[in-house]
């Protein structure tokens, strides 16, 4: 049985498999054959697969991270996959793909395990760079084990692995008064355009009969923003996600259409990460809050059609997510942002006023997870919330057309800042169960900068800075 397999059974069985996560930073050079140089390397690599690592077998891994060359390339997406199988077969292997001056590279090259020399084997990577399956360099990378042999250990993470279709499974169980959301956000990086797939199940508090209803909506980079619901429908249970009136969200596809055909879809979607708990883990599988929201896969590639009117769009690989609501209904002021911050990285906020009695007089509360090099900050989902007995909360400044989030926790602060520009901005009516209305701003192309900073030696020093141009997923919500 293969590592894939293994890990699918474990997680179908209702065991949550271990998985194996860590980081590795090596240097080195390259000596390009059209070139009488060398260049200087550095590979900064994240490694997950999806079972513990087998020292006696072979593990397959996944690896992303940032590659470079200096005066040539310098690529922070880069992407490929491991061989680790150091006594089966005496080699670990890597094939790496990146970008350096708009050509793509695939950098490939093993560690050759030997007895007797352990340590030069384990850390000595000779490789050869391919282009289109032509070599067009050599080069050998090294792992520094005076600087980085304590860092390298102390990455190393055995997380739970999770099955991103088991989230998308309805959770209403009949109760009146509830609402149900799977949406999706995605951008395509040739037009730019924003898409947003909106599927809503609402049960009416009155104890009526619940029914299905959405909507999609397309964000151009140049034209007006378009936009066709879809229902309301009787709702029929649907064991594996959502549909109504012709329109699905199941585990790797979104189909269906809107306003006769003049909106279609049809998207596969491949999870490119774990998922990611907005809110505490135990307010999903516990719905005691108001509301919970989370991602089934942090990050996600999308492939397939989007037809608006006269125009298809073509996705491939495209950027996005999906997420996923339950409560009792939306808050009294809310707002909510997912940024794809490249290279793995993955920041998603929820502020919101409560609607309930005593807690719709508080400032928003705000639950922010910033996924970086696979691991999640804060910690903990409550504590930018919550802060410690109520001191240390983060804060949010909601309005339009910019609205801000900052905090602080441990040594790191945090500000994001999030632009809605009103032309790239679409507004609509959202009814809870009992009745009431809100109304939410929506933009798929918004303008987003985050600043995080570290503390260190008596000052605050910037750790990562991003700056998001027409990329950001973002919405405000009003009563």
């Amino acid at each position: 049985m293969s590592a894939d397999t293994a890990s699918r059974t474990a997680m179908s069985s209702g065991r949550s498999a271990r998985g194996t996560e860590f980081r590795e930073t090596m240097l080195g050079t390259l000596r390009l054959d059209d070139e009488d140089r060398t260049r200087r390397v550095r590979m900064d690599l994240t490694v997950t697969a999806d079972r513990v690592m087998r020292p006696l077998g072979t593990t397959e891994a996944r690896a992303t991270g940032r590659i470079r060359v200096a005066g040539w390339a310098d690529d922070p997406c880069a992407e490929g996959e491991l061989e680790i199988s150091p006594l089966a077969r005496r080699r670990i292997r890597y094939r790496i793909t990146f970008t350096a001056d708009g050509r793509r590279l695939t950098l490939d090259g093993w560690k050759s395990v030997s007895p007797r020399r352990p340590v030069a084997s384990m850390t000595v990577l000779p490789y050869t760079l391919y282009e289109d399956g032509a070599r067009i360099g050599t080069g050998t990378l090294r792992f520094p084990v005076g600087t980085q042999l304590l860092p390298f250990l102390s990455s190393f993470r055995f997380p739970r692995r999770e099955d991103p279709a088991a989230f998308l499974v309805p959770r209403w169980c009949g109760e009146p008064g509830r609402t149900e959301v799977w949406y999706t956000t995605v951008t395509d990086p040739d037009t730019g355009c924003g898409l947003w797939l909106h599927h809503e199940l609402t049960a009416p508090a009155d104890g009526s009969a619940p029914y299905a209803h959405g909507w999609a909506a397309v964000f151009p980079k140049d034209g007006t923003v378009r936009h066709a619901r879809f229902g309301p429908a009787e709702w029929t249970p649907e064991a594996s996600g959502f549909s109504a009136d012709g329109a699905t969200a199941r585990p790797g596809r979104l189909t269906g259409s809107a306003e006769g055909g003049a909106l279609r879809w049809d998207l596969a979607e491949r999870p490119m990460d774990e998922p990611l708990f907005t809110f505490p883990r135990w307010s999903w599988r516990r719905p005691l809050l108001p509301a919970a929201q989370m991602l089934p896969a942090a990050r996600a590639r999308y492939d397939g059609t989007f037809v608006h009117d006269d125009t298809t769009l073509t996705l491939t690989a495209a950027p996005g997510a999906s997420a996923r609501i339950y409560g009792h209904g939306n808050a009294r002021r809310w707002a909510w942002l997912h940024a794809d911050l490249g290279g793995g990285d993955v920041l998603e906020i929820v502020a919101a006023v409560s609607m309930r009695p005593g807690l719709r007089r508080l400032p928003p509360l705000v639950f922010l997870r910033l996924r970086r090099h696979g691991r999640d900050w804060p910690r903990r989902p409550e504590r930018p919330a919550l802060g410690w007995a109520g001191a240390g909360r983060f804060r949010a400044a909601i309005g339009l057309p910019t609205w801000t989030v900052t905090g602080r926790c441990g040594l790191r602060r945090i500000r994001v800042e999030v632009t809605q520009s009103a032309d790239r901005t679409l507004a609509l009516d959202y009814t809870d169960p009992d009745g009431r209305h809100a109304m939410c701003r929506n933009c798929e192309r918004a303008d987003t900068h985050v600043l995080l900073e570290r503390w260190w030696w008596g000052g605050w020093r910037t750790e990562a800075e991003w700056s998001l141009d027409g990329t950001a997923h973002a919405e405000v919500g009003t009563r």
